[in-house]
């Protein structure tokens, strides 16, 4: 169960508040807790610390930030029940897939362990011609900073892992701000971090809504802001001046479906049912789009269909639920829209559609425009469609008539166009004979066009909050 309340975090120390925000349990939509706000000067004072951390946390050594983490991974393992029920409560998140995720946040932070003490430099040869005799350079990576970071509500425990955890792992210290409907998670993560050495200062976890986070994107002080969510991303950017910006800021990921996979379709079938209705949809890399070949569309439908209304919907706490709430009534009503505009338009629903509250039916639809919206945007919610291709060309170029191109999925037997696909898909990642939704913590993850720029995974995230620093060397 949760606490009655839970502080915020300031330069390492827990603080309590008289303004206090409701947390809800997204499935009864009773208050489930309540966190302490900080009121405006204390974002001041975590800048502040941050700032002041920087020169600790830099000469804080590799095998100091390794303990810090293992510190936090063990301690995760030992909660993790707490951990599981907490995000089941505040994100809706079926108990299993919460479990999963506290289990990725322990090999996050596991991953950050390993890469804090292999932060490397590397010698460069100089001697490109005569007058260059005896010149060498090295190179070797340093913190980048104090940073930020703005962190969405559908990963509430690993995509803070993996802002956190490089912070740490690339000796930075850091101000976060978590999602004001999920924050728990974050602030539990920070409960543990106190528990560590880590100089005072080298961390901050602050309850705010949007409208006062503004100094964490546009402060010069702080030299990187890292954020996941919508399409706002844009906007921020253009506000942070001259620091540096990651954004991850979702898709309407695309799963080709080749001609070859009839063997196969119990398999694919299984994986499209995780990939798109996955914690009600509510990933930026959940299956939206699936393209299938016209020799295997109908039963794939079929099968598919049949599937889907096998889907357990109802209370996420329960261990046989597979389709819990979505974040709030509001993004259920929207999606419903999206759905009822595709079908007014001539999108015909083949199952689900129909909502109470924010519980939204698992929906396939087919013949869908285009121009809609289920087709254009992302629908971030428990939504996919259908439609056949006769080559690969068309599916190919289906994929890429897109704003957005963060991951795609292809199932195939052909090495021809399994490399076909790499080559041409516009997207940060195309996973082959999977869905798109698959990611492991490890490896280089983001998009392109709308989707955002730079990529998050431990050691590229380490990159982004490091500079290199160059010596050149001239012998006598």
């Amino acid at each position: 169960m949760l606490k009655k309340t839970y502080p915020y975090y300031l330069a390492n120390q827990p603080q309590t508040s008289k303004s206090m925000m409701d947390v809800y349990d997204k499935y009864s939509g009773k208050v489930a807790t309540r966190v302490a706000v900080p009121d405006d000067s204390v974002t001041e004072k975590a800048i502040k610390a941050a700032v002041k951390a920087a020169g600790p946390m830099k000469d804080f050594r590799p095998w100091a930030r390794q303990a810090v983490l293992q510190h936090c991974a063990k301690r995760f393992e030992e909660r993790h029940d707490e951990l599981a029920m907490a995000l089941c409560i505040e994100a809706g998140k079926p108990i299993k897939d919460s479990a999963g995720e506290v289990t990725r946040l322990i090999e996050t932070f596991r991953i950050a362990a390993e890469e804090a003490v292999r932060i490397n430099g590397e010698t460069l040869n100089l001697e490109l011609a005569s007058r260059l005799d005896g010149y060498h350079g090295y190179t070797k990576r340093v913190p980048l900073g104090p940073v930020s970071f703005i962190t969405p509500f559908n990963f509430p425990l690993n995509l803070v892992a993996h802002k956190v955890a490089p912070a740490i792992a690339a000796g930075c210290p850091f101000v976060l701000k978590p999602s004001e409907k999920t924050p728990i998670g974050a602030l539990i993560i920070g409960e543990i971090l106190a528990e560590t050495d880590l100089p005072k200062g080298a961390f901050s976890v602050l309850t705010l809504d949007g409208k006062h986070a503004t100094p964490l994107v546009e402060d010069p002080r702080l030299k990187l802001l890292s954020f996941t969510g919508g399409q706002i991303g844009w906007d921020l950017k253009a506000r942070a001046g001259h620091k540096k910006v990651t954004l991850e800021l979702g898709g309407n990921a695309a799963c080709i479906i080749d001609g070859d996979q009839q063997p196969h379709l119990d398999r694919v079938i299984e994986r499209l049912i995780f990939g798109a209705f996955y914690q009600s949809g509510q990933s930026c890399i959940s299956v939206q789009r699936i393209y299938a070949h016209a020799s295997l569309y109908d039963e794939l439908k079929k099968r598919l269909v049949a599937a889907v209304k096998k889907l357990k919907a109802g209370d996420p706490k329960k261990k046989d639920v597979f389709l819990g709430p979505m974040i709030d009534e509001a993004a259920a009503e929207r999606l419903e829209g999206w759905i009822n505009e595709a079908r007014k338009a001539g999108g015909k629903i083949l199952c689900g559609g129909k909502r109470k509250g924010n519980m939204l039916e698992a929906t396939l639809m087919e013949n869908v425009p285009n121009d809609a919206k289920v087709n254009t945007m992302e629908v971030f919610g428990p939504f996919a469609l259908l439609v056949p291709f006769k080559r690969m060309d068309d599916a190919i170029a289906m994929v890429n008539d897109s704003d957005y191109g963060l991951q795609a999925g292809i199932f195939t037997d052909s090495l021809a166009h399994a490399m076909r696909a790499w080559n041409e898909l516009e997207q940060g990642g195309v996973v082959v004979n999977d869905v798109p939704s698959f990611r492991v913590d490890n490896m280089p993850y983001g998009g392109v066009k709308l989707s955002g720029i730079g990529r998050e995974g431990v050691r590229y995230a380490i990159e982004d909050m490091s500079e290199i620093r160059l010596m050149v060397m001239r012998e006598f």
